[in-house]
């Protein structure tokens, strides 16, 4: 009964689950395997201490930035040159924007530096001055934003003096010197008052370090990848009933086999010689059985009457 599975169609179908059924589940043992690091890496962030307690190191001895080093306070000696705002950020609930300030160090690369937040509109009149000459700072160190990261402004167009992300691949186009891959964010106001009036802005946990919106993704990602498996074994087995039970009513007689409809017809062909080709019923003188009687016939009077 089962002798259509060695088909070439049927070859098709079971070659097409074999491999199917094998890549679902690993995708799906793949994006779990995502979910646990995320939830492991979470545990592993909240047992650890606050990275900016402990004690501050050299800027080059922190790079590159990674879930270890991110948040350590970094230490960077230089003259602050250019400045940017950073506009669409968040603290306390409250809109503002960071003022960024390009930190110029001794090796001709600058570290990006949040000095603080301000509320309201990003506007230059509102932003104290930067410290003069050469200034040591000890910021918490962050990794370059990208297009995922919070409140970054991907659309473009903004003012001169603005950007919407703090990322070495943007400011090194708007800068005649080369950039760190990282930036810090002072925990304090800047000595002698020149930062008092803004906000210092606290650092981000490194992204991947929490059960964020993507850890769900992934586990959900995982439900996806077994249901579709289970999908396509569900309707492998119900192809192949539904093959049976018409392999199993044609061998019954409840349904005509694919090759009766033109034996049939075969059969009705030949019927039609074999018709014409019999005799026909003994009549008078050969005459149609159906045929009129002859009125000159002795059984009929001259008047055509028959006789009795």
């Amino acid at each position: 009964m089962y002798r259509f599975l060695l088909t070439p169609r049927w070859w098709g179908i079971n070659l097409f689950v074999v491999l199917a059924i094998p890549f679902c589940v690993f995708m799906g043992t793949w994006q779990l395997g995502r979910f646990e690091d995320r939830v492991q890496s979470h545990e592993q962030a909240e047992k650890a201490p606050d990275p900016s307690t402990r004690a501050a190191k050299p800027l080059d001895a922190l790079l590159p930035v990674d879930k270890v080093t991110s948040g350590r306070p970094a230490i960077a000696t230089g003259t602050y040159a250019d400045q940017f705002l950073v506009p669409g950020r968040k603290l306390d609930d409250r809109q503002g924007f960071y003022v960024l300030n390009m930190l110029r160090t001794d090796s001709g690369k600058a570290l990006p530096v949040v000095r603080g937040w301000l509320p309201g509109p990003a506007t230059d009149a509102r932003v104290p001055a930067a410290p003069k000459g050469e200034v040591t700072v000890t910021g918490d160190l962050q990794a370059s934003e990208n297009t995922h990261s919070d409140g970054v402004d991907v659309r473009g167009g903004l003012p001169s003096g603005q950007v919407g992300m703090i990322s070495a691949a943007t400011l090194v186009n708007l800068v005649p010197y080369d950039v760190y891959d990282a930036w810090v964010t002072l925990p304090e106001a800047e000595a002698g008052g020149t930062g008092g009036a803004m906000k210092p802005v606290p650092a981000a946990a490194p992204e991947g370090s929490g059960l964020d919106l993507k850890a769900f993704q992934n586990l959900g990602y995982t439900g996806e990848w077994f249901v579709f498996a289970a999908f396509v074994l569900f309707m492998w087995f119900r192809l192949v009933r539904r093959e049976a039970e018409a392999e199993r009513d044609i061998a019954l007689g409840l349904v005509p086999a694919e090759s009766a409809a033109p034996a049939t017809a075969d059969a009705s062909e030949g019927a039609g010689p074999a018709a014409e080709g019999a005799e026909a019923p003994d009549t008078a003188e050969g005459a149609p059985k159906d045929a009129p009687e002859d009125p000159s016939s002795p059984d009929y009077d001259v008047a055509s009457t028959p006789v009795r």
